[in-house]
C-alpha cells in the first residue's frame, strides 16, 4: 500500500517528521530515498530531534557513515562501495534492534526487512512529494 504526501516548504517538511517520528518503535527501519538535497537528512534529523529532544545535535553521517543515538542508529550509505561493508558497520545489529533510519539504501536492498518503510522524496515545485511504501 502507497501513501502519497505533498509539502510545500520546509516547515511542512519538519512537521511531517515529527508526526512521523511518533509512530516509529525499535526494531523499525526507514529507508529514505532521493536525489541529493531532497530532504534525506532533514527528516532523519527531525525524527531524532523528535525522538531524543530538540537540543540533540544530529550531524550527518556521511562521512562516518553512522551515528547512534541510544536505540536510534542513522545510516549514510552513500560512499559504501561492497554490500560486505554493511556488516562492519552494524546495520544488522541496528535493523534488529533499533529505530534505523538510511539514507541511500539502494546497496542494502537485501539486507532490509519486509516491513521496512520506504520514503521516496522528489522535487514538487518548491517542495517535496513524498512517496510511503
Amino acid at each position: 500500500m502507497s501513501r502519497e504526501i505533498i509539502l510545500p516548504n520546509i516547515d511542512a517538511m519538519h512537521k511531517f517528521a515529527r508526526e512521523f517520528a511518533k509512530t516509529l518503535h525499535a526494531p523499525q527501519t526507514v529507508a529514505l530515498h532521493g536525489d541529493l538535497g531532497m530532504g534525506k537528512s532533514e527528516i532523519a534529523r527531525e525524527i531524532i530531534k523528535t525522538l531524543r529532544g530538540e537540543d540533540t545535535v544530529v550531524p550527518s553521517p556521511t562521512f562516518t557513515l553512522v551515528q547512534n543515538y541510544g536505540g536510534i542508529s542513522h545510516f549514510d550509505l552513500y560512499r559504501i562501495g561492497d554490500i560486505s561493508e554493511l556488516e562492519e558497520i552494524g546495520l544488522q545489529y541496528a535493523i534488529d534492534n533499533d529505530i534505523t533510519l538510511i539514507e541511500w539504501p539502494e546497496i542494502a536492498t537485501d539486507k532490509l526487512p519486509k516491513n521496512t518503510i520506504h520514503i521516496y522524496i522528489t522535487q514538487n515545485g518548491s517542495g517535496r512529494k513524498l512517496v510511503l511504501q
